[in-house]
């Protein structure tokens, strides 16, 4: 539903970022009302929460959204991003909130609308699409094989996402947190849409995860999240988000997995283990992402063949 003038919006979306000049123009471009489908600018609002960039995210970048963009700016900035995620959230006012806790993401075309539509589908939803990383292989590996952020700039000029973001399933290739593929279980969300009530119940993102980058702050969330009591996990399988090459603290592997996880297993006191939820698949399938739905099925049937033996 439209809301009324004066009115909440109906989704709120919290994007954080940190030193991200050249990508988060993308980002930005790709939750814009131009290019989001199924959703007018007066449906939902962004806040942008810069994480003490050495340079400041320039005020003339936002000011093609009017007052449906905050941008909030935390100085002095902690390392991890969680401070800044949790702030953002406090300040949403949608009756579904999403967040993108590493802003260099850019957007599919239907994301917003069809997590507007996914939260209606079940009384508690949790709801995420999967991630993507551009270039075809993940960023970890991007400097083995020369990928770099002036071939991720060709990349993208040459793709025409600009006119249509779904090319971008073409040019991309699924995250680590997916590698167990579409119908697998995930390691974390990078793209977390919740009720705003089930925000308040989770209590943010847990600021004890202190690694730059966060960690497996994100990882924790997403696991949390899908263990409350009678949540429904809905999964937008013909969305995404697209991960630009920035040099963060993950993929450029400044901590290993083995350091994140010793963090982790220090705040939670457990190993991760990725939320066995069975999702509920909501969504259309571009034709660009049917050679990854028939892998992803493979990898399904593989699974169930080893686990029944």
């Amino acid at each position: 539903m439209s809301p009324e003038r004066g009115q909440p919006p109906t989704v709120s979306v919290v994007v954080v970022v940190h030193d991200m000049m050249r990508e988060l123009p993308r980002t930005l471009l790709s939750l814009g009302a131009d290019y989001q489908r199924g959703m007018t600018a007066d449906e939902y609002e962004l806040i942008v929460v810069d994480n003490g960039s050495v340079r400041p995210v320039d005020g003339a970048l936002v000011a093609g959204f009017g007052d449906r963009l905050r941008l909030e700016r935390i100085d002095p900035a902690p390392p991890s991003p969680a401070r800044a995620a949790n702030h953002g959230l406090r300040l949403a006012q949608g009756d579904v909130v999403g967040l993108f806790v590493d802003g260099a993401r850019i957007a599919s075309p239907g994301l917003l609308a069809e997590a507007r539509r996914a939260a209606g589908l079940a009384p508690r939803p949790i709801i995420t699409a999967p991630a993507f990383h551009l270039g075809r292989v993940r960023h970890m590996e991007a400097a083995e094989v020369g990928y770099d952020q002036a071939a991720e700039d060709r990349l993208l000029t040459e793709s025409g996402w600009e006119s249509d973001g779904y090319r971008l399933f073409e040019v991309s290739t699924p995250a680590g947190s997916w590698g167990r593929g579409l119908f697998g279980p995930a390691g974390e969300s990078s793209s977390l849409f919740c009720p705003r009530s089930i925000w308040d119940e989770l209590g943010g993102l847990d600021e004890r995860f202190a690694l730059p980058g966060g960690g497996l702050v994100n990882h924790d969330l997403y696991r949390r999240a899908c263990g409350l009591d009678g949540v429904e996990l809905i999964v937008l399988l013909g969305e995404g988000t697209f991960h630009q090459y920035h040099g963060g603290a993950g993929t450029t592997r400044r901590f290993s997995w083995d350091e994140m996880h010793a963090e982790y297993q220090s705040v939670v006191g457990a190993a991760h283990r990725p939320p066995a939820n069975a999702p509920l698949y909501v969504g259309r399938v571009n034709p660009a992402l049917l050679p990854l739905v028939e892998r992803s099925a493979r990898q399904a049937i593989n699974r169930a063949t080893t686990e029944g033996d």
